[in-house]
C-alpha cells in the first residue's frame, strides 16, 4: 500500500497521493489533487480540486484547503485554520474561475484558527500565530500575529524567535544556524 486512507475518508478519482501519506477519519480528498509523500491529513479535512501539497505536509483536524492553494514541502497547518479563495464571495454570484492563488512556501507554519485571505503568499519558514488574519503577503521567516496580522519578529527554521544583535546577526538556539537581517529581509548564512 502506497498510502493509508481511513475507511471513512473519501478519495476521489484523478488524485496523485505519495507514499507514506496518511488520510484520517471523515476527510475528503477531491479530484485532481496532488499530495506528496509522508503527508499527514487529520480528520475532517477537505482538500478541494486541484490543490497541491508537497512532501511532509502536516494538516491538523478541521482544515479546508480550497482550489488555488498550494503548500510546499514541510508546511504545518494548525487545527481549524482557514484558507479563502475568493475575495468577494456572494452566494448568488458564481465566481468559479476567479479563484485567487495562495502559495505557502517551504517550512511555514500556520497556527490554529488562523485565516489566510486568498492571494497572499506565505514565505519560507514564516510563522503565523494562532487566530491571526493574514491580509497581505508574509515575508520569509516572519512572525505575524493578530487581526489584521502584523509582523512582530522573525523565526528560525526550527521555530525559535530570532534575537538579532547590533550587526543584524542571530543564531538559532536549537539548530545553530546563523541568520542575517538586512534591508527588512532575513537570510541564512
Amino acid at each position: 500500500m502506497e498510502y493509508f486512507s481511513h475507511e471513512t475518508a473519501i478519495v476521489d478519482t484523478g488524485c496523485t497521493i505519495g507514499q507514506g501519506t496518511k488520510i484520517w477519519h471523515f476527510s475528503h480528498i477531491m479530484s485532481d489533487c496532488t499530495i506528496g509523500e509522508r503527508c499527514n491529513i487529520g480528520q475532517n479535512v477537505v482538500v478541494s480540486p486541484g490543490v497541491i501539497l508537497g512532501n511532509n505536509v502536516k494538516i491538523q483536524n478541521n482544515v479546508s484547503l480550497y482550489t488555488g492553494v498550494e503548500c510546499e514541502d514541510d508546511v504545518f497547518l494548525g487545527p481549524s485554520m482557514v484558507f479563502t479563495n475568493v475575495t468577494n464571495p456572494r452566494s448568488g454570484v458564481n465566481r468559479r474561475g476567479q479563484y485567487a492563488k495562495t502559495i505557502v512556501r517551504k517550512g511555514a507554519s500556520i497556527g490554529a484558527n488562523a485565516t489566510i485571505v486568498c492571494g497572499h503568499d506565505i514565505g519560507e519558514y514564516a510563522f503565523i500565530g494562532a487566530g491571526a488574519v493574514v491580509t497581505k503577503t508574509v515575508l520569509p521567516f516572519a512572525l505575524v500575529v493578530g487581526n489584521p496580522a502584523r509582523q512582530i519578529g522573525w523565526m528560525s527554521k526550527f521555530g525559535h524567535r530570532l534575537e538579532f544583535d547590533s550587526n543584524g546577526v542571530a543564531v538559532c538556539p536549537e539548530g545553530g544556524d546563523t541568520y542575517k537581517l538586512e534591508n527588512r529581509l532575513v537570510y541564512v548564512l
